[in-house]
Parts: structure tokens; C-alpha cells; sequence
């Protein structure tokens, strides 16, 4: 059993190319001072639910795939280019456009074969006044692109209603979209599948590289055999109102250093894990001043995730990192073991490129100086809320040995700058959760002497996980919503309401390097007031 009308509410507005979450009144109170190089433009208003394009003047390209000509102007409908390729190549190279000289090129319907796209788009610098564009001109799913695109240093390029899609035995191993060195890249209304058929081909489907002010929006990321959503040190944008499913390992990753994302209003599904903040990465790689943490400042938040193999939410080597008000039902259900909540360490090397990690290590970066085999998981956690969330597992769907993961201290390895040992629950805080998964004596996971939450513990112990969560909520199971076909928490069954937001901190991370969050989240996943502020991405 899932969130069946909310799952179609994403769908549907995916495919008409709506914004799903346009109606939610966003978590964040940002001070957007992230910029991974000096002298960038400021990012659009962080108090808007979605990326504003504005209303730049552009020149118009239009494109045919059926009726074009390359030798045409291409600057009217009557008189389309026949490639994507040719009208690319009318954006100027290496110049920055301003005022009145960015580009919309118009996809007329059709299928765009590989030898029509691109080989490589790079080099490309729009602006907030003068972006460029690439859409769909008659609306979604009209234009299909049988080939893989590659962006590499764009500035302010805006991809809407692009459908991506894979051809039997085609693309094996790559990314269906791959950025590197983006800054202010927004996909809005796109269809990325990596599946042919019969096989997930791309690697990542969506891969983001080293970029900055990256926005998805309303779009579906389907079909890797690894991770559907891979982000590694991307500084601040938001993924909003999309459906990520369909890989064998995360749904939607982000790692490296990313900072700064907002994750809103999605449904995201069969999967290992389901949202994973901070996983593993070579140092060099590694954007400065986020050289530490695999993540930082992120905010999960209304999303709907179901039917993984893994946990539904994973944190290893974050920092501030916020999951609040999503519902995750039938996850964790692999037969090898897993949790419904993983807090774990990050994992941590140096790829091969000796020289870039030994700049980073010095300038305080964790992890080796040098390339080899020497990768180990032992990058801590620190500032981490698991709030007001719904964990449901209905019968006979459980996790195997407990409900939640959660690391002990692990030794940390001489000369990688962390100290040790390295805790995954420092400040760890889970709260004001309803969870029904398994049996009334299935263990928390934080009885044995070597996993976290001591008794001890300041703010994270199993007698803390019982008082302030309700667990199995004797015999209280989440119900059927019969206004939404979705779940729901019943009256009464978490006594004392939701606990409280936090104010995320600032402490031991380079200045100027947070995006602070403070304010509550008074919409649910269907932009509906959230009037009593129970768990779970639907209000009652």
C-alpha cells in the first residue's frame, strides 16, 4: 500500500508540465551567501517556490527535425533548422551574452536522432537577463532526443520539456544528462530514462558535476543501474515535485560537498536506498570551502518514498542535515537486512590525482594527501534532524532485524585531518516520528554496545527514541486516507503533536558557508495547510 493519490498528483502534474509544488510556501529562510568563485550573480529569490526565469529578451531559433534545413535562416517557424546541433552553434562560444542577446531555440515536435544533437555543449554563458533555452515549443512530450547530452561550463541555460529517451543497446554506461561546471541550470518539465526495454543503460541518469544554482523541477529521472540522481559538489538550487526512481543503488544522492539543496515535493521509488544525503568521494574532486562533509545544509522535506530494497532515508558524513514531514512506506525490506533509517559515516579517498588531493588536504580538507587504495568510511556526522516524519511498513512488509541503523564510533586513519574516533550521532536528533514497521519487539538497533545513541546520549538513546517517537503505536496502524487514497496519521496516535523545527547551526564550518534554516513548513505535499503539524508529507 502507497500514497496512491499522491504518487498520481506528481505523475500527472510531471506530464502536463505543471509545477507540483507551486502552491507550497517553501522551509527555507536562506542567507544565500554560497558561491563556489568570486564574482557570481546572485541566485533567484530563495522565498520563491520555483525557479523565476523572469522575462528576458531572446532571439528565437526554431528547429524541425522532419521539415527543417540547416541552410535555412532558422530564425522563424516557416523557415526551421533541421538540428539541435546547428541552432547550438549560433550561441556564441566563450562570450558572455548580455541584454537582449540570449537564445531560445524552439523544438518543433518529433524525434531528434543522435547525428542532430550536439556532441559536446560547452562554453556557453548566459545570463539572468539573457539565458539561454532549449524547449519543447509545442509543450511536453512532444520532442523526443534519442542521444545523450553533455553540458560542460554553461551558464543560465534552461532545458523545459525535453524528453531524453534510450534506444535499445544504446548509451551503456554513461549519464543520460551530464553537467559539469554549471551555473544556474534549470530543468523544468524533463523526461530523462536511461531504460531501453530491457536494460538500465546510463550509469547515473542525471549527473552533476562541480556546478552551482542547479533547479530541477517537475521533471521524471529514471533507468541507472547505479543512481538515477547523482550529485557531487553542487552548491545550492533545489530538485522539486519530480518523480526519481528506477536504480539499483540511491534514488537520489547527494555527496561531495553539496550544499545547499532543497529536496521538496517528490516521489521517489524502487531503489536501494531512497534520499541519501552524503555517501562517498574522492577529495579531489571536492569543491573548496566544503571540503569536509560529504553534505551539507540540506533540507528533505514533503516527499513521498516507497518500495526500496535499502532504507528510505540515508545520512553518512553530513552536516546540518534536516529530513522533516516525509512519508517513506515498504522500505527497508531486503532479505538481507536493512533499516528503515540509515545514520552511518561517509566514506572518503583520494581517486588517483595526488596532486589536487594533497591542495585540498592541505588547505583542511578530510581525507589523504595522496592517491591509492586507501578509501574507508570515517567521515562523521554532525547536526542531523529526522523529524515529524511517517515510516510505514504495513503487514506483512518489515525490515528484517530492526527499525533503524545508526553507527557507533569508528577509528579514523592517520594524516586525513579528522578527528577521532569519528561519531555518526554527534547531535543526532530523531523526533516526533510515527513508525510501524514489524512486530511490537522488533529492536530500535541502538541496543548493542557498539552501534550509537548511547544511554548516554545528550539527545539521541533508546529511551529518548520511545518517549519522544511513537513506534508501533499499540496496534494504532497509519490508515488509508479515504479523501486521498494515501496514509495518513490517526487522531491520537502521537499525543503531544510534532516536535518542533530546528535552527540549524553554524558552528565549525567555514564562513560564509550556510544557508541557515529556521522557519516551520506550513503546507503538505499537496499544498494543503498543514494545521496540525503531524508526521508524515500529508496534513490530516
Amino acid at each position: 500500500m502507497i500514497m496512491a493519490e499522491l504518487a498520481q498528483a506528481v505523475r500527472a502534474r510531471i506530464a502536463g508540465g505543471r509545477l507540483f509544488a507551486a502552491a507550497l510556501v517553501p522551509v527555507l529562510v536562506a542567507s544565500l551567501s554560497l558561491v563556489a568563485t568570486p564574482a557570481q550573480a546572485a541566485p533567484p529569490d530563495a522565498a520563491a517556490a520555483r525557479y523565476d526565469i523572469g522575462q528576458p529578451v531572446v532571439q528565437d531559433l526554431w528547429v524541425d527535425p522532419l521539415g527543417g534545413d540547416d541552410a535555412n535562416g532558422g530564425t522563424t517557424r516557416s523557415q526551421p533548422l533541421r538540428s539541435l546541433d546547428a541552432a547550438w552553434q549560433r550561441v556564441p562560444m566563450d562570450q558572455a551574452l548580455g541584454s537582449g542577446a540570449g537564445y531560445r531555440i524552439n523544438l518543433l515536435p518529433g524525434d531528434y536522432a543522435e547525428n542532430l544533437l550536439p556532441a559536446y555543449m560547452e562554453r556557453r554563458y548566459g545570463s539572468a537577463e539573457a539565458p539561454i533555452m532549449i524547449q519543447a515549443s509545442d509543450g511536453p512530450r512532444t520532442v523526443r532526443l534519442h542521444g545523450y547530452l553533455n553540458l560542460f561550463d554553461v551558464h543560465y541555460l534552461y532545458l523545459l520539456n525535453l524528453d531524453v529517451v534510450t534506444d535499445p543497446g544504446y548509451g551503456g554506461g554513461g549519464n543520460a544528462l551530464h553537467l559539469e561546471r554549471g551555473d544556474h541550470v534549470l530543468l523544468r518539465g524533463v523526461h530523462l530514462d536511461g531504460f531501453d526495454g530491457t536494460t538500465r543503460q546510463p550509469q547515473e541518469t542525471l549527473k552533476v558535476n562541480q556546478s552551482q544554482y542547479v533547479y530541477v523541477e517537475d521533471s521524471e529521472i529514471t533507468g541507472a543501474f547505479w543512481f538515477p540522481l547523482d550529485y557531487m559538489a553542487v552548491q545550492v538550487g533545489h530538485i522539486m515535485g519530480s518523480s526519481i526512481h528506477g536504480g539499483d543503488e540511491d534514488c537520489l544522492l547527494l555527496k561531495g560537498g553539496t550544499v545547499g539543496i532543497r529536496v521538496e515535493a517528490n516521489e521517489v521509488w524502487d531503489c536501494g536506498i531512497g534520499l541519501a544525503a552524503g555517501q562517498g568521494s574522492g577529495l579531489e574532486y571536492m569543491v573548496a570551502p566544503w571540503l569536509r562533509y560529504d553534505a551539507y545544509d540540506l533540507v528533505l522535506v514533503n516527499n513521498l518514498v516507497h518500495d526500496t530494497r535499502l532504507a528510505g532515508l540515508a545520512v553518512r558524513g553530513g552536516s546540518n542535515i534536516l529530513a522533516a514531514f516525509n512519508t517513506f512506506a515498504r522500505v527497508g525490506t531486503s532479505e538481507a537486512g536493512s533499516g528503515l533509517l540509515l545514520i552511518a559515516p561517509g566514506m572518503r579517498g583520494c581517486d588517483g590525482d595526488s596532486a589536487a588531493c594533497a591542495v585540498r588536504h592541505d588547505a583542511g580538507g578530510w581525507g589523504p594527501a595522496s592517491g591509492g587504495d586507501d578509501e574507508a568510511e570515517y567521515i562523521p556526522n554532525r547536526h542531523v534532524w529526522v523529524i515529524n516524519n511517517l515510516f510505514d511498513n504495513p503487514a506483512p512488509i518489515r525490515t528484517r532485524d530492526e527499525h533503524f541503523v545508526i553507527f557507533g564510533p569508528v577509528h579514523v586513519p592517520a594524516g586525513v585531518n579528522v578527528p577521532g574516533p569519528a561519531a555518526s550521532d554527534d547531535d543526532l536528533h530523531i523526533a516526533g516520528n510515527v513508525v510501524w514497521n514489524g512486530p511490537a519487539d522488533l529492536p530500535l538497533g541502538v541496543e548493542d554496545d557498539d552501534r550509537g545513541c548511547r544511554p548516554s546520549h545528550p539527545t539521541c538513546s533508546e529511551r529518548q527514541l520511545r518517549a519522544q517517537n511513537t513506534i508501533n503505536g499499540a496496534g494504532a496502524e497509519p490508515v488509508p486516507s479515504a479523501a486521498r487514497g494515501g496514509f495518513r496519521v490517526p487522531s491520537g496516535l502521537a499525543p503531544g503533536g510534532a516536535a518542533p523545527l530546528p535552527t540549524l547551526s553554524d558552528d565549525g564550518v567555514p564562513p560564509g558557508a550556510r544557508l541557515l534554516v529556521d522557519s516551520p513548513h506550513p503546507m503538505d505535499a499537496l499544498g494543503e495547510p498543514r494545521q496540525s503539524a503531524l508526521a508524515g508529507a500529508l496534513a490530516r
